[in-house]
Order: structure tokens, then C-alpha cells, then sequence
């Protein structure tokens, strides 16, 4: 089985696992990070995004192979302390209802905001198109990540 060196949460981590095996699965089966979660496993709800070089993306459908020297960050390594302003924001809101979808709610927020620092409601929208909540809580979220924004500006 070949052996990958993977840069997660600014760790080296090693880990011997077939090469199409998806990146959600190294990172909770081997790397034993369990914040980021499995939804649908074709890469349609977003509950297991993560970022890629600070680029959003579905770690279930990505196989660890692609990974290459990429930096991968998870909910935990968001911010040391969970104090991220997306984090902050989605407790000022109380935004999450069950949570399961709320790492990947956070974690594709937080690649919209580094790369649109003041998005409008309509690239908030286009952008958390994929992020899927069961429970309804978009106009929590959509207030959340105006405040975080304001609050990186």
C-alpha cells in the first residue's frame, strides 16, 4: 500500500492507504480529526468540506493521491482556539440547529471570506449554494458570515 505524507493543521502526517481512498477518510480513519463529516459521499452537501490550500473543497470526493504537497485544513485547525470570526459569528447568531453540517457551513465560509472579504448576499448565496442544512438555518448563516466579515475588515 503506498505511503502519503500529508501537511494537515500545520502537522506532517503519515499514513499508508490505498490511493483512491477519499480524503474524509484519512483524515477521520487515520488521522483520527473527526470534525469534518460524511453526508452524501459524492461531494453534493458540503458537510465534508474542507480547505486545499485555503480552497474549499469536498474531501469525500478527492482521493489522497491528489493530495500531493497541498496543505489540507480541517475544522480544528480553522483557529487554535476556536475563535476564528467565522466561528465567533456563528455562536454571536446561534446558527447551528443539530450541527452536523455546521464544520463544513464554517469551513467553506471561511475560504469565501479570504477570497471576498465584503461578499454581497447574492456571492454569500452562490457560494453556500452547495452546503446543505437540513434544519433550514440559511439566514442564520447568510448573517453570520456578514458579520464575520465585518468583523475581518
Amino acid at each position: 500500500m503506498p505511503s502519503y505524507s500529508l501537511r494537515v493543521n500545520g502537522k506532517v502526517h503519515q499514513v499508508e492507504v490505498a490511493e483512491d481512498t477519499p480524503v474524509l477518510w484519512v483524515l477521520r480513519d487515520h488521522i483520527k480529526l473527526l470534525g469534518t463529516k460524511y453526508g452524501c459521499g459524492i461531494g453534493q452537501c458540503g458537510a465534508c468540506t474542507i480547505h486545499l490550500d485555503g480552497l474549499a473543497m469536498r474531501s469525500c470526493s478527492v482521493p489522497v493521491s491528489a493530495v500531493g504537497s497541498q496543505e489540507l485544513t480541517t475544522i480544528e485547525g480553522l483557529s487554535e482556539k476556536g475563535n476564528h470570526p467565522v466561528q465567533q459569528a456563528w455562536i454571536e447568531h446561534d446558527v447551528p440547529q443539530c450541527g452536523y453540517c455546521q464544520a463544513g457551513q464554517i469551513m467553506n465560509a471561511a475560504a469565501l471570506l479570504a477570497d471576498t472579504p465584503n461578499p454581497s448576499d447574492q456571492e454569500i448565496a452562490a457560494r453556500m449554494n452547495g452546503n446543505i442544512c437540513r434544519c433550514g438555518t440559511y439566514t442564520r448563516i447568510q448573517k453570520a458570515i456578514k458579520t464575520a466579515a465585518e468583523k475581518m475588515s
